[in-house]
């Protein structure tokens, strides 16, 4: 007994280091590997803009008076670029062409019905079809405006104080800044992406190259099979995440992470034999790289977008929620940003861990199944 375990843990080691040979022959592979945590990780978080950023804005501006000279001014970069004065005649024109993301129309005499309390209106024309900046704009013009008049108003009579002062405070992020959460997110989008193609296309060479029937003639199980190409893919990818997560995340991009990365790399380990073994499901069904490629299209596309990193799960609908949650990586994107971005500790994200193992240990029963099935099949 003692003799078989050793035996079969040095085929699982030696079948291993074969994985990480092929590896290093295959560049592209290696290539893909680098740039999914370098210049992905880089340009989700700097890709996207903070907020609104640099939005086109005109003004017609019929009053002429100081207070329109303060809302015009307060319209800076860099959520707007230096409005354009234009006229009434101009507005519609700059609209369908697309020049003006925003128009705001200043009617006469506004000023002075402003402080005589007859409440003017102020009309703000919108291109829709820029639906990010016409949707965070929209409100960013709002505040500019009603602080504008507020100020200004306040200057010529008093107005009474409020009865409540609202202090906020900011947990974990205390700026808001967008490129922590993007730049945390890609790491955790790329480990689950690279688990099931690293492994995935590890099986598949193995089938298009006709290596997999030498290892039918080798005293290999399809267990030893799994776990060498699960433990060597797995490796691959934890290594290139915690590095990335030192050097590009924390280094190049500034973010402050809360939590622990050790507990972080050791969660991470579970879900790559979850994630690893989904792969080699995955690839236990397609015959060639092509076919395998189009199934993870299939696949990942839903594990991304629905696993709660890039929408709260609680804002999908309860049946999607349901099928969610039977998924590793909805609980593993759970952990994760409970660990980096709240620094939880285990007696928090227990829960999440152990039913990430349970779905994880199903995955691999599974696929061992199918292995043994495509196998048997070779003979």
């Amino acid at each position: 007994m003692r003799s078989s375990f050793f035996g079969s843990l040095s085929n699982i080691l030696t079948l291993g280091g074969k994985e990480f040979r092929s590896l290093c022959h295959d560049k592209a592979m290696l290539f893909l590997i680098l740039f999914m945590f370098s210049a992905t990780v880089y340009a989700d978080a700097k890709a996207k803009p903070e907020s609104l950023n640099r939005a086109t804005v005109a003004v017609v501006d019929e009053d002429r008076s100081q207070l329109s000279g303060r809302i015009i001014s307060a319209l800076h970069p860099p959520q707007f670029m230096p409005p354009e004065l234009i006229s009434l005649n101009e507005m519609d024109k700059g609209l369908d062409s697309g020049r003006y993301t925003f128009v705001l129309n200043i009617p006469p005499d506004f000023q002075r019905d402003v402080i005589a309390g007859r409440n003017p209106d102020l009309q703000l024309n919108v291109d829709a079809t820029r639906m990010l900046q016409a949707q965070t704009g929209t409100s960013y013009l709002e505040n500019i405006v009603d602080g504008e008049i507020r100020a200004h108003v306040q200057r010529r009579q008093a107005s009474p104080a409020m009865p409540v002062n609202l202090n906020i405070r900011v947990f974990f992020n205390p700026n808001v800044i967008q490129s922590w959460f993007a730049a945390i997110n890609s790491i955790i989008n790329n480990i689950t992406l690279l688990a099931i193609l690293l492994t995935g296309a590890a099986l598949i060479r193995e089938n298009e190259h006709g290596t997999i029937e030498h290892l039918l003639v080798m005293p290999v199980t399809p267990f030893e099979i799994m776990l060498s190409k699960i433990w060597s893919m797995g490796l691959v990818v934890l290594l290139t995440s915690s590095l990335s997560l030192h050097f590009m995340v924390q280094g190049v991009l500034g973010v402050n992470l809360n939590g622990s990365l050790l507990l972080f790399a050791c969660c991470t380990i579970l879900y790559l034999f979850a994630a690893a073994s989904a792969g080699i499901y995955m690839a236990t069904l397609a015959r060639t790289m092509p076919q395998f490629g189009l199934l993870a299209i299939l696949v990942l596309l839903p594990l991304v977008i629905l696993s709660g990193g890039v929408t709260p799960r609680e804002s999908m609908p309860e049946v999607i929620q349901w099928i969610m949650s039977m998924a590793p990586t909805t609980h593993y994107v759970s952990l994760a940003q409970a660990i980096l971005f709240r620094g939880a500790d285990f007696s928090i994200i227990w829960p999440s861990l152990l039913t990430m193992a349970a779905i994880g240990t199903l995955f691999f029963l599974f696929a061992h199944q199918r292995l043994r099935r495509m196998i048997r099949s070779l003979h």
